[in-house]
C-alpha cells in the first residue's frame, strides 16, 4: 500500500513571491498532497492560493488572523494528521529549498527515518547560496541551538522538513510553541523527547538552496529567535531531563 503524503506550506502576505504552479509542482514531486495555510493574509495571497487549489492535490486552510509562522506550521501538521496522512512536513513559501529537494527529504522519511531535516550543507558540487551574514550567524545559532537541545545538529533553521506521523509527533504539536521564530528547534526538542532520542532522526544535505528575496527573517527577528532558545531550554528541560543520541548525517 502507497504512502499518503502532505506537506504544509505556510503563508502570510506572500503576494510577490508566492508561485501557484511550484504548488502544484510540488503536490507532482512527491506525489502526494500540499496543504497551504494562509495565516491571515491581508494582501493578494489568498487570490494565488486560489488558482492552486484548483487542482485536487492542493487544499487550504485559511487562520482567521495572523498567528505566525509557528502557529501556522502547527496547525498545519495537525491538519495533516488529523486526515490520516502517514508523513507529513513543511516548507516555505518562497521554495528557497526548490521543489526537488523537499521532495527528496519526503522520500528519505518515507524510506525509514522518523524526522528528516533539510540541511544546508556547503559542499563542492552543491549548489548552497547563502550570503556570508545568514551563513555565520546560522553556524552560531545552530552551536547554541545543539547546546540547549542535549544533541548535535548542523541546521535546524531550513524550512523543509518532513516526519513519520505517529502518536510521538502527535504529541510534539499538541500544544501551543513557546517560541514564534525557534520553533523548529523547540520541535526538534519535543520530538526527541517523545521518541526517546534521536536514532531515526537524519539530516539530509541540500544539493541546492537559495537565499529568497523579500524574506521576513530580520535583524529583529533573528535577535528574538536567539532570546527565545533560553525559554525553548527551559521548557525542555522541564519535560525531559535527559539528553538525546546525536542526530545522524
Amino acid at each position: 500500500m502507497s504512502l499518503r503524503i502532505a506537506v504544509v506550506v505556510p503563508c502570510y502576505n506572500e503576494a510577490a513571491r508566492l508561485d501557484p504552479h511550484e504548488l502544484i509542482r510540488l503536490a507532482e514531486a512527491i506525489a502526494g498532497d500540499v496543504l497551504v495555510v494562509d495565516d491571515g493574509s491581508t494582501d493578494g495571497t489568498a487570490d494565488l492560493i486560489d488558482r492552486a487549489v484548483q487542482d485536487p492535490r492542493v487544499s487550504v486552510l485559511r487562520l482567521p488572523r495572523n498567528r505566525g509562522k509557528a502557529e501556522a506550521v502547527r496547525h498545519g501538521l495537525q491538519a495533516a494528521v488529523e486526515r490520516e496522512y502517514d508523513i507529513t512536513g513543511y516548507c516555505d513559501a518562497d521554495f528557497a529549498t526548490p521543489v526537488e529537494e523537499v521532495a527528496r527529504i519526503v522520500r528519505a522519511c518515507a524510506g525509514g527515518s522518523a524526522v528528516v531535516l533539510g540541511s544546508r550543507v556547503g559542499l563542492m558540487g552543491h549548489g548552497i547560496v547563502r550570503s556570508p551574514v545568514r551563513h555565520y550567524t546560522g553556524r552560531v545559532f545552530a552551536t547554541c541551538s545543539s547546546l540547549v537541545l542535549g544533541f548535535q545538529v548542523y541546521d535546524t533553521q531550513c524550512g523543509a522538513k518532513a516526519f513519520r506521523v505517529d502518536d510521538a509527533l502527535r504529541a510534539a504539536i499538541a500544544a501551543p510553541f513557546v517560541s514564534r521564530w525557534a520553533f523548529d528547534v523547540e520541535l526538534l526538542g519535543r520530538l526527541a523527547h517523545a521518541r526517546g532520542g534521536v536514532d531515526d532522526f537524519l539530516e539530509l544535505p541540500l544539493t541546492r538552496w537559495h537565499d529568497a528575496a523579500g524574506s521576513k527573517l530580520t535583524w529583529r527577528a533573528s535577535a528574538r529567535a536567539a532570546a527565545d532558545l533560553w525559554r525553548i531550554r527551559a521548557e525542555l528541560r522541564r519535560a525531559n531531563p535527559g539528553t538525546p543520541r546525536t542526530a545522524r548525517r
